[in-house]
């Protein structure tokens, strides 16, 4: 059986974070650990990550330079096969998803990259709505001219074709990371299935502007500018005929 690494950063997350370390916890499947990666939190967030201490649990807290900071060091302690980014506020559909996914993969031929749909909640963990962004049917690295359409926590990697996320991104490293593995990826499968609950206020989203011009440059890199240019004309085009909900 293979073994999944869930990782979750988190700076005061005090508000957040118990219903991620639920849903983890309450997976059915059982080659699973959570890796968390506290900041040093000022709140009553590590007293959450004890209250929640079982086996399959790793933390630490200590200072860093940030989430991406974070996230790499988190890489550093994980043991899965895969590995699984979850925000704090961020769970997983039903408490049976892990299972699902490693069930809907052949033990033989393992893929690189393994990803599915997201659903937006409220505050309260309530169901908003779909992610805008379908997943594809087929991923490749160029996939992403289209924007991000997996979104992070629904894209899970095999840990031995990880990168460190580059530090000189503080908004939208993640973009320009899965567009990365994706290229050095040979295998992709489609779960079909929604596979998160994603909060509908992460960092990306308070620093929205910010997080879109480093889009615009990452794309750039990778696909040129003007392709880069096109494309986001078709954004705007997009977001008039079917927007944000």
């Amino acid at each position: 059986m293979k073994k999944l690494s869930v990782i979750t950063v988190t700076y005061n997350a005090e508000k957040t974070l118990e219903r991620t370390l639920k849903s983890v916890q309450k997976q059915l499947y059982s080659y699973i650990e959570h890796i968390v990666v506290d900041g040093k939190s000022k709140d009553r967030t590590i007293s959450l990550i004890q209250k929640y201490e079982n086996p399959r649990l790793k933390w630490i807290s200590e200072p860093d330079n940030g989430l991406y900071d974070a996230m790499n060091k988190a890489a550093t302690m994980a043991s899965g096969d895969y590995l699984c980014f979850l925000n704090a506020g961020d769970t997983f559909f039903a408490s049976d998803t892990v299972e699902k996914i490693f069930n809907s993969i052949s033990e033989t031929k393992l893929p690189d990259i393994i990803y599915g749909e997201t659903a937006i909640v409220d505050n309260e963990g309530e169901f908003l709505h779909m992610r805008r962004l379908n997943a594809p049917q087929s991923l490749s690295w160029t996939s992403f001219k289209q924007g991000m359409l997996v979104c992070h926590q629904a894209f899970i990697v095999k840990r031995s074709l990880f990168e460190p996320y580059d530090l000189q991104y503080r908004f939208s490293s993640d973009f320009d990371w899965a567009i990365r593995m994706m290229k050095k990826s040979k295998s992709f499968h489609n779960t079909h299935l929604t596979l998160i609950n994603y909060l509908n206020e992460g960092m990306t989203t308070n620093n929205r502007k910010a997080s879109l011009k480093e889009r615009y440059r990452i794309m750039a890199k990778y696909y040129g500018q003007i392709s880069t240019f096109l494309h986001h004309i078709w954004f705007a085009v997009r977001t008039v005929i079917k927007p944000e909900k």
